[in-house]
């Protein structure tokens, strides 16, 4: 486990927003993202009990909570605790953040808090009769990764999940809206998975505002997954290749990126095939997740071929002329070698 970082924000009967303390620290810049996130400083009808994200190449987990019956938070009518760390493993950290919110409710501070999360630091459990239990082995990052659906997506796009597999592979800018964050954070973290390969959800930034300091923070990615639920995103055509309307369940292609998106019959066959492994009864979300992996490995061994019959091993665009494979697949292996490093500059 990475050591992770525990911060505190509360509201009170005034409806003032406080961030009461951290430890060990934590930046001013995340300070004021984490004081974004949490739902206290929103309007009180948008009550998130967990949401999570990504900036400047930390994960935070915010857990909220509303204090109802007497307890030893005097005047204190909702609490959130943020856990940032360096791991994606949104089902580890809310089961300890939970731990964590139990253990403050009861005793209105800090410092039985801090006596858990040293012992889970330093031997990896947490264990209390009254509060539950936590163990990180419990917490699998493979399980963290196959979480999500993939099944639901397919079921929500259909033939149109091979336009988001071709810009993952092709490491494209993915942009996600949907008013409700609990659906943005359901489907975006799906979305790695469908280049299984790589098993980077270091690309993953579900939860982002459109303010300077995290805009900035996502424009230093390549290649991204970004969801928003401020509509003004749609505006935005600098932020994306590729933009999905999810609550619409439309997916728009920037005209800039269409050049390198264009499809053609590999795309019907491997779009085929996710659609078919997906609609199987018989299939689990790991079994579909597994049959996109085996086509995505026969290409990228097909392009690694391809590379080794070149100087360099490194693929140039004269090299898969010769070939002639038709334009849409030439034109995708030729982007996919510049994304998996293979094509000679």
């Amino acid at each position: 486990m990475s050591r992770p970082e525990v911060s505190n924000m509360r509201k009170d009967v005034n409806g003032d927003t406080l961030w009461v303390w951290c430890y060990p620290s934590v930046g001013s810049e995340l300070r004021q993202v984490l004081l974004s996130k949490c739902c206290l400083t929103q309007d009180s009808r948008n009550f998130h009990t967990f949401v999570f994200g990504q900036f400047c190449r930390t994960w935070y987990y915010i857990t909220t909570a509303e204090v109802q019956e007497p307890t030893a938070l005097n005047k204190v009518t909702h609490f959130s605790i943020a856990v940032t760390a360096k791991d994606f493993n949104p089902e580890k950290y809310a089961a300890f953040s939970r731990i964590l919110c139990r253990m403050y409710i009861k005793h209105g501070s800090p410092v039985k808090m801090m006596e858990a999360y040293i012992t889970v630091l330093t031997k990896g459990i947490c264990q209390s009769d009254e509060n539950g239990s936590f163990l990180i082995k419990d917490h699998d990052v493979r399980k963290a990764y196959l979480a999500g659906s993939i099944k639901d997506v397919v079921s929500q796009f259909g033939m149109e999940t091979i336009i988001l597999y071709t810009a993952l592979m092709l490491k494209k800018r993915i942009v996600v809206h949907h008013p409700r964050i609990e659906a943005l954070l359901e489907f975006t973290r799906v979305l790695p998975a469908l280049t299984w390969h790589r098993k980077d959800w270091s690309i993953l930034h579900p939860y982002v505002h459109l303010t300077d300091a995290e805009l900035e923070d996502l424009k230093k990615c390549p290649g991204y997954i970004a969801g928003f639920v401020d509509p003004d995103v749609s505006n935005r055509s600098d932020l994306f290749d590729v933009f999905v309307n999810l609550s619409d369940s439309v997916i728009t292609v920037s005209q800039s990126a269409k050049e390198a998106m264009a499809m053609g019959k590999l795309h019907k066959e491997i779009g085929q095939l996710i659609v078919q492994s997906a609609e199987d009864p018989e299939s689990s979300d790991s079994q579909v997740i597994k049959d996109i992996s085996v086509k995505t490995k026969e290409i990228l061994a097909n392009l690694v071929a391809l590379a080794n019959e070149c100087e360099d091993s490194k693929i140039t665009l004269e090299g898969l002329k010769q070939h002639h494979f038709p334009p849409a697949t030439e034109n995708f292996l030729f982007h996919l070698a510049a994304a998996e490093q293979l094509l000679r500059i």
